[in-house]
């Protein structure tokens, strides 16, 4: 299995990377860590120590009892400095949680402690999943700088939408899960050992993570895609919601692809806890009124609009800022309240030269019929129905079976991965385009869609 070599800085989120060790040693990893000292504060080495079997390292100053080996490996007999021995003996560096401070320094190539030192020195791939508050994740200065990290190769593992450290707070900044974490570098270390012959080491292609498939034609180059993903949540209270099940994994695995046919591609993300792909611009939002928003502001510059979050269709009515009590003032009752027709609203407001795709997940019988009336009485070029009664194309399925519905036909998509139904939505998308699309807009959309393939 690899050498993992983890980097935690300072957080409350720190207590998940315990968590992240137990697996990745469980799974038959090797594992070293190094810790700043702030993150001391959170979770003491003894713990990290114990779950390894491997000393930890806080300073480059302090010697290593195992000069630089990871556990099951022998040492060498010479003492090496310690930041270049580990980042030299790694497969894999990740570093989580990823505070701010750790961030800014790591885009600006300081080196001020062990964490920082090893980052600037690893030639291996490096990750970077960070954990903050939401306001400072969302500052244009932490932006700004995974953007940088980003542009270099790293591989930013984005954090997830929720409750935070400080009380009531909720919004994005939680660090992925550790199962999330330890698949993704597993998806990079599968990629650097099937490319392990080519040549080029330690430049981008090194770090980028998993060797790619061969990339279709670009066929949407130039084109803005906006997709959205997930499920929005609609609150009852403080720490209750109405919602769905939708994972989201359908809406990334469109703009994954759309990315790679050379779309510029931005996800709308309700709720969403998945890996993101690089060269994909994502927002999160939690409810309806939240995506309706971000669908106002995104909308008008998209060519294309892939609309595959499910988005609740009622929202409780006024609902308390507090924790509604079992048993002292439950209601009998919760009022709801319709949510906005988010997708009727953008296909009202639609250019000729704009191509919109719905999304109807329907339950057994009367599915295709419901899809059909939904396309024609909002006006769109095609919608993407699924049969949710089926458990292996349910919510959080990997695999899909769907029909896409336009105007003049009804395209089966038999079983397969959603990577490939995505393909297969995006050629349909290159085939309304081209044609001038169907009934969703007329008159002038076959210029207009033909002059922007």
């Amino acid at each position: 299995m690899a050498r993992i070599l983890l980097g935690v800085s300072g957080g409350i989120a720190a207590y998940k990377a315990l968590e992240l060790v137990r697996l990745a040693t469980k799974a038959g990893h090797s594992v070293r860590v190094v810790q700043t000292p702030t993150s001391e504060r959170f979770v003491g080495v003894a713990s990290f120590e114990a779950i390894t079997g491997a000393p930890v390292l806080r300073s480059e100053f302090e010697p290593d009892p195992a000069r630089g080996a990871f556990p099951g490996d022998p040492q060498p007999e010479h003492e090496p400095i310690s930041h270049l021995a580990l980042v030299l003996n790694a497969d894999l560096y990740l570093i989580a949680p990823a505070s701010a401070n750790t961030i800014a320094k790591l885009a600006h190539g300081l080196a001020d402690n062990l964490l920082s030192s090893a980052a600037l020195a690893a030639r291996c791939p490096l990750l970077v999943a960070p954990a903050m508050n939401d306001a400072m994740y969302e500052h244009a200065a932490t932006q700004a700088n995974l953007a940088t990290l980003r542009e270099r190769g790293v591989r930013v593992i984005d954090p997830g939408v929720g409750s935070l450290a400080s009380k009531g707070e909720h919004g994005v900044g939680r660090l992925a899960e550790p199962a999330e974490l330890l698949a993704v570098c597993e998806e990079v270390l599968a990629g650097r050992t099937a490319t392990a012959g080519a040549p080029a080491a330690g430049t981008d292609s090194a770090v980028r993570g998993p060797a790619a498939a061969p990339a279709p034609d670009r066929d949407l180059d130039g084109l803005r895609v906006l997709v959205t993903a997930g499920g929005t949540r609609e609150p009852i209270d403080s720490v209750r919601y109405v919602g769905n099940r939708s994972s989201g994994r359908m809406g990334f695995a469109l703009a994954e692809r759309a990315a790679r046919r050379g779309a510029e591609v931005t996800v709308l993300a309700a709720n969403v806890a998945l890996p993101r792909a690089d060269g994909v611009a994502y927002r999160d939002v939690e409810t309806a009124a939240e995506l309706a928003d971000a669908c106002a502001a995104a909308f008008p510059a998209c060519d294309v609009l892939l609309m595959a979050a499910a988005v609740a269709d009622f929202r409780p009515v006024d609902p308390p800022d507090g924790k509604i009590k079992k048993d002292a003032d439950a209601p009998d009752t919760i009022r709801l309240e319709r949510t906005p027709d988010i997708l009727g609203g953008l296909a009202e407001r639609r250019t000729a030269a704009q191509t919109v795709v719905g999304f109807a997940a329907e339950h057994g019988d009367g599915a295709l019929a419901y899809a059909r009336g939904k396309r024609e009485r909002k006006r769109l070029d095609a919608i993407v129905v699924n049969d949710i009664s089926r458990p292996d194309i349910g919510f959080d399925a990997r695999e899909n079976e769907v029909t896409v519905v336009t105007a003049e036909r009804e395209l089966a998509l038999p079983f397969a991965p959603k990577e490939e139904i995505a393909d297969a939505i995006l050629d349909e998308v290159v085939r309304l385009r081209a044609r001038g699309g169907s009934d969703g807009a007329s008159g002038p959309a076959a210029a207009g869609r033909a002059a922007r393939v």
